[in-house]
């Protein structure tokens, strides 16, 4: 066995060692529990059999004769008919042995009272007072402890059914965000393929040719791994990186487009200090990339991005032939969960086609959006 072996086992026995003590604690405090109650229950009988008496040994004697049938009449209800009929919803089952238990219960609670009133004929008669109650009396308080009995029960059950629902929810929420999480991460991991495929072969074909641009092209691919491998783990990343990785990507789709491309990139300002989350925004530049068409002699790629106080948006328009069908890709599909997931309710996505143009608008509420915070 070793060492790392060792360390795991004696986990596992410490972690059995720690839940064999809880269940013991809560076996523990459920038995005193229970002593108590029955504790109380047996001075509240001496109480209501002999107010008025005064002979104390004859009441207390007589109490002890009623409280075994008082208990197992209640533990028949509490550990019986309650969890496998009530709670089991077969109502019907429950009533009728109810009902049976309740004529038994009478047989015996009266054969009890004469068993107790003939064990304790020895005692003098001088000395010994009549009980304060009668027979319905005394049954009728059997029958009511029976009855506190199966209310405990019923609110204890609801009770465990709360947080076993509470517990069930959680954990169904919890699985819930495993899988959110999951998937997110999945449509992450779904944003370069092609992009990465072509700059590979952009980059093969400057090399064959001994090209001056391959190392700046390797250059810049290096960084955009870098960010994909790294950057995409993180919750959030500073909305200046995130543009940087656009100028990257748009610097290395120019050197394989050459001529063929006109790309504008307007952005308001390189400080600011706004939060959002990683690789959010390429998607809709590569679609434009991917779905547009050269028009006149060129692809034409308009990018915008604007932050105020008010809103968070950013543009991106290219240009399409007029009779082509234009689909948005997988890219903009995983994009649209991804901005479900991330910002149900606070976005708003607005795509177009008119004019030979495809335009993506994409807004976000700045609310939502964290905002670094200077030390």
């Amino acid at each position: 066995m070793t060492l790392n072996q060792g360390l795991a086992y004696e986990k596992i026995l410490l972690l059995q060692m720690m839940m064999n003590n809880n269940r013991a604690i809560k076996y523990i405090v459920s038995f005193v529990g229970h002593v108590l109650f029955w504790i109380v229950v047996y001075f509240s009988f001496t109480y209501f059999l002999g107010y008025g008496s005064v002979n104390t040994l004859y009441v207390n004697r007589f109490t002890a004769f009623l409280m075994p049938i008082t208990i197992t009449i209640s533990y028949f209800f509490y550990f019986y008919l309650i969890p496998n009929y009530l709670l089991q919803k077969k109502q019907v089952l429950f009533f009728l042995y109810s009902i049976y238990t309740f004529i038994i219960s009478i047989f015996l609670i009266v054969l009890s009272i004469f068993y107790a009133l003939l064990f304790l004929i020895d005692l003098k008669p001088e000395n010994t007072s009549p009980l304060t109650k009668t027979l319905p009396y005394i049954v009728l308080g059997v029958f009511f402890i029976v009855l506190v009995v199966i209310s405990i029960s019923l609110i204890l059950n609801n009770y465990k059914s709360i947080v076993s629902n509470d517990d069930l929810k959680n954990k169904v929420l919890k699985a819930q965000l495993e899988l959110k999480e999951q998937e997110l991460k999945f449509l992450k991991m779904q944003v370069h393929p092609h992009f990465l495929f072509n700059s590979l072969n952009t980059i093969y074909g400057f090399a064959l040719k001994k090209g001056d641009e391959a190392p700046e092209m390797i250059l810049k691919l290096s960084n955009l791994l870098d960010y994909i491998l790294y950057q995409v783990e993180k919750p959030s990343v500073s909305l200046v990186n995130e543009l940087n990785h656009l100028d990257d990507y748009i610097a290395l789709e120019k050197m394989r487009f050459h001529d063929t491309l006109n790309v504008v990139f307007e952005r308001d300002s390189t400080e600011s200090e706004t939060l959002i989350a990683p690789m959010l925004l390429i998607p809709f530049v590569e679609n434009s990339f991917k779905h547009g068409s050269i028009v006149n002699g060129c692809l034409t790629i308009i990018i915008s991005m604007s932050e105020s106080e008010n809103s968070l948006l950013f543009h991106v328009k290219n240009s399409v032939l007029e009779n082509k069908k234009t689909t948005s890709g997988i890219g903009l599909e995983n994009i649209k969960k991804r901005l479900e997931m991330l910002y149900p309710n606070a976005h708003r996505l607005e795509i177009t086609e008119k004019n030979q143009e495809f335009n993506v608008k994409l807004e976000i509420d700045p609310s939502q959006l964290k905002i670094k915070k200077n030390v």
